[in-house]
């Protein structure tokens, strides 16, 4: 399982590095964070294991958000599984969220997002803070054994 969370992970990084590098647009950077929430999908899987093995649960739902809930609950003295599960629950909603598209094809290329009252904008910044937290999570996940 660790092995698919690497290969996600490479996935996001190519898009990061070199796709959204070349073309700049807003469907390389909704692709990529989809590639991350499936990372976390994966990671949320490895952690429920773990957790399982260490009888710290008996039963899970396989509803996401139950998931969620149950992680942030097992580690929830983890700084780092908790910020990313924040992140995970903006990546799960945004599918569903109304988007502007802005800057497209240019340097300064971002996607708003309009969650309820609130606007998220998905820039290069932001993906570059979010791609540190994502390395970092997943180094995090490479030590819980």
């Amino acid at each position: 399982m660790l092995s698919e969370i690497e290969r996600e992970k490479r996935i996001a990084e190519h898009l990061f590095y070199v796709s959204l590098k070349y073309t700049k647009t807003t469907d390389v950077i909704l692709n990529l964070l989809n590639r991350w929430k499936t990372m976390i999908d994966i990671s949320i899987q490895y952690l429920l294991e773990k957790a399982k093995k260490a009888k710290k649960f008996k039963t899970v739902s396989e509803a996401p958000k139950a998931k969620e809930i149950l992680i942030r609950e097992i580690y929830k003295k983890n700084k780092i599984i908790i910020e990313t599960m924040d992140i995970y629950n903006l990546f799960r909603k945004m599918p569903g969220l109304d988007k502007i598209r802005e800057s497209e094809f240019r340097k300064n290329v971002a996607v708003i997002a309009m969650n309820g009252t609130k606007e998220v904008k998905v820039d290069m910044e932001k993906l570059k803070e979010w791609n540190e937290k994502m390395n970092i999570f997943f180094n995090e996940i490479k030590k819980i054994k």
